[in-house]
């Protein structure tokens, strides 16, 4: 791997190349996994022994990343554990520029995607995911919360989402102009300094963001703003209350002072509300299972809201396709140090 570092006015952009030419091919696999810090490639460490063709370049501004990648085909997990361990809460816009992908996202129920031309697939960090990547050329641009929800405050109900600008595209085609243009003003990211270079990322992620957002009806009236702060209201209830066993679709809409009907919609994009909340217990059941390895399987599944060990071990298994004790004891080796 070759490290550079760009100086300019208001600090430095890191940029970090690796490429797997040079290695021997049964060491190129592993060696690139090695590179990876947000998510896990789950392969034997003997690597393929007719090889693994890929190149990296990484830039980093403050806290935001751009990636620039050319890869074989391959497969990608980013679990609740990892999510726990390393704790990244960005979102990511991943940009295919050729090859294919197929992609799981969230818990249950899960949604998947196949992306056989380019275009744009929203990933929240915070929520796991899988994916299935052909060798393919991708983009990748990683932007703090607080960048992409001032302009799409619902952002999270994007994990898992495609944007795809072509003739059946309901995108405008000045918008497709615009993100093309955006994309392409970030190829020259360590000529510039770190601040130029963050404002660069984050201008063209907020551009990405808006065009969900049309794409999706999600923002850009007051209509929306007001549907946004309903679900911020109704979010925040659940999360003061996620373990109150008295929490309930009704207690939440008096709470909230909504309508039955405008609850449900508001988290559609969620599964439906009771997705959403045992979705949010499950993650906070996973966290207790690494922070407490003692504590008692069945203790958690009561304290974090479900009714029975039985119960909590199906959702959980449905929704991380192992039961809690094997999610405990896979994590007891997790790496501790992962950084992105």
């Amino acid at each position: 791997m070759q490290s550079v570092v760009a100086h300019g006015g208001g600090g430095t952009v890191e940029h970090s190349r690796f490429t797997t030419a040079g290695l021997a091919p049964r060491d190129q696999l592993p060696t690139y996994c090695d590179q990876l810090t947000v998510v896990t490639v789950p392969v034997s460490r003997s690597g393929r022994p007719a090889g693994f063709r890929a190149a990296i370049d990484r830039y980093r501004a403050d806290d935001t990343m751009y990636i620039e990648a050319r890869t074989d085909a391959y497969a990608q997990t980013r679990s609740i554990a990892q999510i726990s361990v390393d704790k990244m809460q960005s979102y990511c816009f991943h940009v295919l520029a050729d090859g294919g992908a197929e992609t799981s996202t969230g818990a249950y129920p899960r949604r998947s995607v196949h992306q056989s031309r380019p275009g744009i697939l929203a990933l929240d960090m915070s929520q796991p995911m899988s994916m299935s990547r052909h060798a393919s050329q991708v983009r990748a641009l990683f932007l703090p919360r607080a960048v992409v929800e001032s302009v799409l405050p619902q952002a999270q109900a994007l994990h898992g989402r495609v944007l795809e600008f072509d003739a059946t595209s309901p995108a405008k085609p000045s918008m497709a102009n615009a993100i093309a243009d955006a994309l392409d003003r970030l190829r020259r990211l360590d000529a510039m300094s770190a601040a130029d270079a963050r404002q660069r990322l984050v201008d063209s992620g907020q551009l990405i963001a808006a065009a969900f957002a049309q794409r999706y009806r999600l923002s850009g009236n007051i209509e929306a703003a007001e549907k946004a702060a309903s679900f911020g209201q109704a979010r925040r209830y659940i999360e003061a209350h996620l373990y109150d066993p008295d929490l309930t679709p009704d207690s939440v809409r008096r709470a909230c002072g909504l309508a039955r009907a405008t609850l449900y919609r508001l988290f559609q994009h969620e599964g439906g509300l009771y997705a959403y909340i045992r979705n949010c217990r499950l993650r906070g059941a996973a966290l207790e299972l690494l922070r407490f390895p003692d504590k008692p399987i069945i203790d958690i599944a009561y304290s974090c809201g479900f009714g029975s060990a039985s119960d909590f071990a199906r959702a959980f298994r449905r929704a991380y396709d192992m039961t809690p004790r094997d999610f405990r004891f896979a994590s007891q080796n997790w790496p501790r140090s992962r950084a992105v």
